[in-house]
């Protein structure tokens, strides 16, 4: 039964002081509303208890983004939509964009907040683990003043937390101390998108001489709350990761959550498809290093520096696909180290002209097709399919969409859509797609020629790697 609008007072303040001496005038009266992305559901159904709302929607001091040296401060009222379009949170803190991205619908997006989704404290929310790896820091605000809490102590229990009466959310800190993380993020669902989670993850790990030296691994929907799985991360903390390793961490995840049966899906599969994505992300940190001569210098660079001319534009030609591009790197030998090779190349690769670019794009497959063009190299091909490995566990509604997607794109454009698929899912690489339909043709090009100068130092550092 629906209910009647009567019934409720909706009051907005204004201000964050005048919200907080309301809430400190009679604690647990009123209930904060921000979004209303949950709210409004219980609302819709008759099932919203609270009667009496106080809306935190236009507080300015609650909607800003402030990126100071060391840390990245991101109020509460902040949407997920804010999260997706920051540049500093895309670059640095990739798994809350993901997660963003991941929410609900386009218009959750633009109302859900990253704030409210911490209070309702659902062990399904998309947002909560990848805090919890980020290790974030949460400000509570209340008319006595203010204090700083880390996030794993917030929450106490199902839908229970720290959080008093009389107190909001002001803050999420984040610390800017996580470049050179490897990160992983999997959400698996009913759908891709517009579905609560039956298993989402968060992961990140830093690899230092082939040994993990730091990593953190968190997941949702398999407890009474998001949980850090720190077991696991003592297994594989300054470990190789070889096949025993990541088998002892697959059955430690998956005796370290209590998941449960529900409507979604049941505790059995829950555990193990957490022991799947366990595995999945230790599989990317298991890139070879470098082999390298008594100096300290990349061999398969040496040996390429020495090739004659031909036969070394050939071998480099399965990281770009212009034959410019690859002439132009080997007139540049010797080159001395993996840095002086990347520089290199990204300098030849903005120097091109448009006709070398469409050279190089033309020798990927469309996203979502495992078949390249028939010219290109084994190595390419191979590369191709690890890079886009993530399409084969997407939805067939995703799977339509990209396919739908690349036609239009190449109606309009009149070459294949070019995007750096590595560690991106098939909903993120769709929701690029379709932005890019938007742009003119001379704002995607250089789009998509950045693209492919970042497909380009992976494939490099692939390369070197062998």
């Amino acid at each position: 039964m629906r209910s009647d609008p009567a019934h409720y007072e909706l009051v907005a303040p204004g201000t964050l002081s005048a919200t907080l001496l309301l809430l400190a005038e009679r604690p647990g009266h009123w209930l904060p509303i921000a979004g209303g992305t949950d709210l409004m559901v219980q609302y819709a159904a008759g099932k919203l208890a609270a009667s009496q709302l106080v809306s935190l929607r236009n507080l300015p001091e609650l909607r800003r983004i402030d990126v100071s040296k060391d840390e990245v401060s991101i109020g509460a009222c902040c949407t997920y939509t804010d999260l997706r379009e920051h540049e500093v949170i895309g670059e640095e803190f990739p798994l809350l964009a993901s997660a963003a991205r991941w929410t609900g619908s386009v218009a959750n997006q633009n109302r859900g907040t990253l704030g409210g989704n911490i209070v309702n404290a659902s062990p399904a929310a998309d947002s909560l683990p990848a805090l919890l790896v980020y290790e974030a820091e949460l400000i509570l605000v209340s008319a006595r003043g203010e204090r700083r809490i880390k996030y794993p102590d917030f929450h106490t229990g199902y839908k229970k937390s720290v959080l008093a009466a009389d107190e909001l959310i002001r803050a999420v800190c984040l610390a800017r101390r996580f470049t050179g993380y490897i990160s992983y993020s999997r959400k698996v669902g009913a759908r891709n998108a517009q579905a609560i989670s039956k298993v989402c993850v968060a992961a990140l790990a830093r690899i230092s001489e082939g040994a993990v030296e730091d990593v953190r691994f968190a997941a949702g929907s398999v407890a009474p709350m998001p949980v850090r799985l720190r077991n696991t991360e003592r297994v594989l903390n300054g470990k190789a990761v070889d096949a025993g390793v990541v088998r002892q961490a697959r059955e430690s995840a998956m005796a370290e959550v209590r998941p449960i049966d529900d409507i979604r899906s049941t505790a059995a599969y829950r555990s193990a498809v957490l022991g799947n994505l366990v595995e999945e992300f230790l599989s990317k940190l298991t890139t070879k290093p470098l082999k390298k001569d008594e100096r300290g210098r990349s061999e398969v660079l040496l040996r390429w520096n020495l090739l004659p001319a031909e036969e070394a534009v050939q071998e480099i030609l399965a990281c770009c696909g212009s034959k410019a591009w690859a002439r132009g790197l080997v007139a540049r030998r010797p080159l001395r180290d993996e840095s002086e090779l990347t520089s290199a190349s990204g300098e030849i690769w903005n120097r091109l002209e448009a006709q070398d670019w469409l050279e190089a794009f033309s020798k990927h497959p469309r996203i979502g097709e495992r078949q390249a063009p028939p010219a290109v190299s084994a190595q390419s091909k191979a590369w191709s399919t690890e890079e886009q490995k993530n399409v084969a566990f997407a939805g067939e509604d995703v799977q339509l969409a990209l396919a739908e997607g690349n036609r239009e794109y190449e109606h309009r454009f009149g070459r294949v859509f070019i995007v750096c698929a590595t560690g991106k899912s098939a909903p993120e690489m769709l929701e690029i797609l379709q932005r890019r339909l938007r742009n003119d043709d001379a704002v995607e090009l250089l789009e998509a020629a950045e693209e492919q100068r970042k497909i380009t130092n992976i494939r490099l550092q692939k390369w070197l790697a062998r």
